[in-house]
């Protein structure tokens, strides 16, 4: 099976599928939808069945069909084909056999090492398999190892019709790391009692709490005259900007915070004296919590405002998704089998909040339950990123554990 992993990964993470922001279209990409194109016509060629791309959200299903008796729950498994905001052309991953617990220089020419002193986990593969970048592309591990891990265990389950389990149902999305992949996602269709999303990092990542999450869009509206007469006449729109920057709290940055201490981040600012735009998400696993912190936005938008006597600061506010254990607490089963599923594998389940989200954060509340696995991974988006071979192996093992304890 590793032998499949590999391959299958290395050709995966070779094609470009950086997902797009700025665009409008469904996916935001054309790369993804080739991609997607591809894996449908994979996953016929193995044996899947409803193998059916939608044509408009580009959402990837198909079906595996039960293999046991009886009635049992039918479950699903979910996996994102984009990757994140950083060069992702030309990927060409590389394989380091039994890891020494050494510095891996990536691109000796440009000096890129990944260094256990800087990323101390490193030690944590010694003996491993790893695959990192060429230090110049990031990897595409998030999420291009859980689309390996479901692909390969649905080979396996076909190639041994022996293990007996449920009706299966896949599916691989668009544009999760922009927030938009699970936005069309037809829960009736897919027809499972529960899900999981094999989009975690390191070995035994079992997560059913995220934040909740919105963005905040500013436009400042300045006047811009010559500065050598604009006294009591000029407003500076980016010195606006600032100023509204330093009245939030500032120890609410990501940089300052950990566990479920949320944050307002900005990831945007562009201007001009005469108009300047920021843009924020914010982020708090307690809604109570997050609820403030977008009411203070407000405030401070309406009270700034109110000082210049008229409207400068122009603020919208758009949720994004919210805390999924608001709907997994209500029925655990995903998670006590997920937990039963990683003890008898002897992982040692890590049960911790995602300091982000996943496209089950959306789903869940689409009313369809559906925690995030571990896939191996670790220094996602960006030229540090690398997968252990073995993780992958664990995650694909604990897909086919859970399918059996379901059958059971």
């Amino acid at each position: 099976m590793e032998k499949e992993l590999l391959e299958r990964f290395i050709r995966y993470a070779k094609i470009e599928t950086r997902s797009d922001p700025n665009s409008e279209t469904i996916p935001s990409t054309p790369t993804q939808t080739a991609f997607l194109e591809k894996l449908g016509e994979e996953l016929k060629a193995l044996g899947l069945e409803e193998v059916a791309l939608d044509p408009f959200s580009k959402h990837l299903t198909a079906t595996l069909p039960a293999t046991c008796d009886k009635n049992v729950p039918v479950i699903g498994f979910i996996a994102h084909v984009d990757t994140a905001d950083f060069n992702a052309h030309n990927v060409s991953p590389q394989i380091h056999e039994n890891y020494d617990g050494e510095a891996i220089v990536l691109n000796e020419e440009e000096h890129i090492v990944l260094d256990p002193k800087e990323f101390p986990h490193l030690k944590n593969y010694v003996g491993q398999t790893l695959i990192t970048t060429d230090g110049t592309t990031l990897l595409g591990s998030d999420d291009k190892s859980g689309v390996t891990e479901i692909v390969t265990a649905m080979h396996y389950l076909l190639d041994h019709p022996e293990i007996k389990h449920g009706k299966i149902r896949i599916a691989f999305t668009p544009d999760e790391e922009i927030g938009a992949g699970a936005e069309n996602f037809n829960v009736e269709a897919f027809g499972a009692e529960f899900a999981y999303t094999m989009d975690g990092g390191p070995l035994g990542e079992l997560q059913y709490e995220s934040f909740n999450a919105a963005e905040a869009k500013i436009k400042i509206k300045g006047k811009n005259v010559h500065p050598g007469s604009a006294k009591d006449i000029m407003v500076n729109a980016m010195e606006v900007g600032i100023a509204f920057h330093s009245k939030l709290p500032q120890m609410d940055l990501p940089q300052l915070t950990d566990g479920r201490h949320g944050f307002s981040h900005l990831i945007h600012f562009n201007g001009t004296v005469e108009e300047a735009e920021m843009i924020y998400i914010i982020r708090d696993h307690d809604r109570t919590l997050f609820e403030a912190k977008k009411d203070y936005f407000q405030r401070l938008a309406d009270h700034m405002n109110k000082e210049f006597k008229e409207e400068r600061i122009f603020l919208t506010l758009r949720d994004e998704y919210y805390n999924m254990a608001e709907v997994i607490e209500k029925d655990k089963r995903s998670i006590e089998i997920a937990q039963e599923a990683m003890e008898d594998l002897g992982i040692t389940p890590v049960i911790e909040p995602i300091r982000g989200g996943t496209d089950g954060s959306v789903i869940s509340f689409m009313g369809l339950p559906t925690p995030n696995i571990f896939a191996g991974g670790e220094n996602f988006h960006g030229r540090y990123e690398f997968v252990s071979l073995e993780a992958m192996k664990k995650a694909t093992d604990f897909i086919l554990h859970i399918v059996e304890l379901v059958a059971k």
